[in-house]
């Protein structure tokens, strides 16, 4: 009546009372016995509503399905020592190519007019800048050695000491052939040349420092003598880095190289009776993400570093007077950095290491924001930390309404970055299907270029280097064939993968 007091309508019963079904099924229906017992239980809370009792807690209602992962097999490895020594192998054979480009030489005239009595003008060559570059090439061989040789345990004390007193012997002959350079290099070169020589390095600690000092910020450990007060104090004081702080960093950063491996990430599936609670999921994703943001600086840097050592440094000590292909050494120089970053992946990124960040992609789940008055008549929920949310439910976060689109969702829905983790992570063979993508343009690239070549030093490039690219590509091609299938193998309810042969 116009004057009487209105009680709820129908639509604001049902929004309030009666859960989605789609909330109570959990995304999925997997028979029918399962759906009318689910029902069921609906027609009980709302009936349990209409009366005035209070409904049960919103965990009761969600019972999302475990996930099932797929067991992959052990693909074989390269050992780190053998992968340093065939990418020294590969920088070596671009240095090589390299210096061909630039002092190549038209030997085959008739004699009558010789432009050259050998195929490189070996002369116009800086023998030291040579062994500079391959020293500093070598480092990552030479510093698997020595860790390898540090991590040896065992044996007598004899042989202890030798293996002690080669390490040493090793470090102080690449020290002493790194200074007869240098010297060398100062006294025919100038000042902005020897710039040149030194300028990753500059890049390098940068990157270092905030990789310790991220690492550290992100979880201090119960047992520290600081309290949250003193930290504060010390973030506010001290805005920029000290010398005393730089050092520190720098010293921890070489040794936890030299002493032992870096930690590897674990992930722990529970039996499917029973699940994770969203903070450890949420923990073990922030642990993750940190592994492999040190995993990509370290590809790229690396990647960065051997292009700029084989390619470009050599460019920096030509003389002005010399000739030389710009834009075929600058397609080389692009080249050795594609590869060298592809290799890198492939080793870093293994198909183990991808496999753990799929599952626990596969746990977090990812959250779709939907715009204003959408899905205004679904029943939507207040997102809450300690829940575990089944796939097509309505939360609402932040003044903002989101969706569940992982059939487990535990993840924040305003944090960018666990939306990232999943897109990134959350189907297995996607970082491999980008490597196997750009690898496979560039040997096309290669070939297209070797067909259409009418110079001996272009010819020779590329056949050197095609080499080297067929060996990668085949690793990746075998990976994909192997997980491919691994992966397409239908999970029942009643396994968790394939069978160990």
């Amino acid at each position: 009546m116009p004057g009487g007091r209105r009680g709820p309508s129908r639509q604001q019963l049902s929004r309030s009372a009666l859960p989605s079904l789609q909330t109570l099924v959990g995304g999925n229906v997997g028979n029918g016995t399962g759906l009318r017992n689910r029902y069921a239980h609906s027609l009980s809370v709302l009936s349990s509503n209409t009366l005035g009792l209070s409904a049960p807690p919103i965990s009761a209602l969600i019972t999302p399905e475990p996930v099932r992962h797929s067991r992959i097999p052990e693909l074989p490895l390269d050992s780190s020592l053998l992968f340093e020594f065939l990418l020294f192998l590969y920088l070596l054979v671009a240095l090589f190519v390299q210096y061909i480009n630039i002092y190549r030489t038209v030997w085959w005239y008739p004699y009558s007019h010789p432009a050259a009595s050998t195929s490189l003008n070996f002369h116009l060559m800086d023998y030291h800048l040579a062994i500079f570059i391959t020293v500093m090439l070598a480092r990552r061989l030479v510093w698997t050695i020595v860790s390898e040789v540090s991590q040896s345990s065992g044996g007598s004390l004899l042989r202890y000491v030798l293996l002690i007193a080669a390490r040493l012997s090793l470090l102080t002959l690449c020290g002493w052939v790194l200074c007869w350079t240098l010297v060398n290099l100062c006294k025919n070169h100038s000042v902005l040349n020897l710039l040149f020589l030194g300028y990753p390095f500059g890049v390098y600690v940068p990157l270092c420092c905030f990789h310790q000092e991220g690492g550290k910020s992100q979880a201090a450990p119960a047992d520290c003598d600081y309290t949250a007060d003193h930290q504060q104090t010390d973030l506010t004081e001290t805005p920029f880095f000290r010398p005393r702080d730089f050092l520190f960093l720098l010293r921890e950063n070489l040794r936890e190289q030299f002493s032992s491996p870096p930690h590897m990430p674990t992930h722990t599936c529970p039996p499917p009776t029973h699940s994770h609670t969203p903070e450890l999921i949420r923990a073990e994703v922030e642990e993750l993400k940190s592994d492999f943001n040190r995993r990509i600086k370290e590809v790229l840097f690396n990647s960065l570093f051997s292009a700029y050592y084989v390619a470009f440094l050599p460019l920096c000590f030509v003389k002005s007077t010399q000739y030389y292909d710009m834009r075929w050494s600058c397609e080389h120089l692009i080249m050795v950095w594609i590869n060298a970053f592809v290799m890198l992946m492939s080793q870093l990124l293994p198909p183990s290491y991808c496999d753990l960040l799929h599952r626990s992609a596969a746990h977090l789940g990812r959250w779709q924001k939907l715009e204003h008055g959408s899905y205004s008549n679904a029943p939507q929920h207040m997102w809450s930390e300690s829940t575990i949310w089944p796939q097509g439910v309505l939360v609402r976060h932040s003044r903002s309404l989101y969706k569940a689109v992982g059939p487990y969702n535990v993840a924040l829905p305003s944090d960018v970055s666990h939306a990232r983790f999943y897109f990134l992570f959350h189907k297995p063979l996607r970082i491999l299907n980008l490597l196997i993508w750009i690898e496979s343009s560039v040997v096309l690239y290669q070939l297209y270029s070797l067909l259409r070549s009418e110079r001996w030093n272009h010819t020779l490039s590329l056949g050197l280097i095609l080499f080297c690219n067929y060996y990668v590509l085949f690793k990746l091609l075998r990976d994909r064939i192997v997980l491919g299938k691994a992966y397409s193998y239908p999970l029942s309810s009643n396994s968790l993968g394939l069978k160990s042969q």
